[in-house]
């Protein structure tokens, strides 16, 4: 790929699970990726595996709960690629349980890391990262298909990814003409670290066992089984592309028929 094609591309939470997917499949196709995580380790031994591939990545450690963490993250990237050209909001936690019992700081923390981390990585991307002075970017926001529907024992998680939802519209709309396109994907059960904890906790509640609570999500399913996150991960790549021009504020499922809304 020449310079001229190549991409600056941010992601973050890209040490595991999607975010690693995603990095993965971007660098592979000769982008310029800087990633985060909160891990300094992860991130170090991430890139040390990425590079050791003759891939082009860098990173650093970053806390998206914090403005000062976001802002040092987004400099760094600038620093080592130039403006970027793509953001990836991938970093996330789940959280949940019987609502009437759910601790403030579980609620805050979940909506904080989320919803509020995706507003604060985006705005730092449109400023210190560049974006908005140029005409062409993509945004993509890792939602779930729980920001469409209610999820049983997960209302922190899923007022949250409503949330991350609505943003992801209402900017995608404002930016609609800029050449910077704002979108969703929103997986539905992925095979991640994320998912197997999830699986213990409605395991405890429910007094069953995880494979027992893993048979009743695949039931669920049409297709009767997880999505993986290289297929997630191919979603993201093709908005990211000049193809995906003319598609913006949408949030878009990858979930096996899960939600066909």
């Amino acid at each position: 790929m020449s310079d001229r094609n190549r991409r600056t591309v941010v992601v973050t939470g890209a040490t595991s699970g999607i975010g690693l997917e995603v990095a993965r499949d971007l660098a592979e196709s000769e982008h310029a990726v800087f990633i985060g995580a909160r891990d300094a380790d992860e991130v170090k031994l991430t890139v040390e595996q990425f590079r050791s591939r003759g891939l082009e990545v860098q990173g650093t450690s970053c806390d998206i709960r914090d403005q000062d963490s976001v802002g040092r993250f987004v400099s760094a990237a600038v620093d080592g690629y130039g403006p970027v050209d793509v953001l990836v909001n991938n970093a996330g936690r789940g959280g949940g349980g019987v609502t009437a019992d759910i601790l403030d700081e579980l609620w805050h923390d979940v909506v904080d890391t989320n919803l509020n981390g995706v507003f604060r990585m985006t705005r730092e991307v449109l400023n210190t990262g560049g974006m908005r002075e140029r005409s062409w970017g993509r945004i993509v926001n890792i939602a779930s298909t729980a920001g469409k529907q209610g999820v049983v024992l997960g209302a922190p998680y899923s007022a949250s990814k409503h949330g991350v939802v609505g943003f992801t519209k209402a900017l995608g709309k404002e930016l609609a003409q800029t050449g910077i396109t704002v979108n969703a994907v929103c997986p539905g059960y992925v095979e991640t670290p994320m998912a197997e904890g999830i699986r213990q906790r409605y395991a405890s509640v429910y007094n069953t066992t995880e494979e027992d609570i893993l048979e009743q999500f695949q039931a669920k399913i049409p297709m009767g089984r997880y999505s993986t996150p290289e297929e997630v991960a191919g979603m993201v790549g093709y908005l990211v592309t000049d193809r995906a021009g003319s598609v913006t504020a949408q949030a878009l499922n990858v979930c096996g028929g899960l939600g066909n809304f």
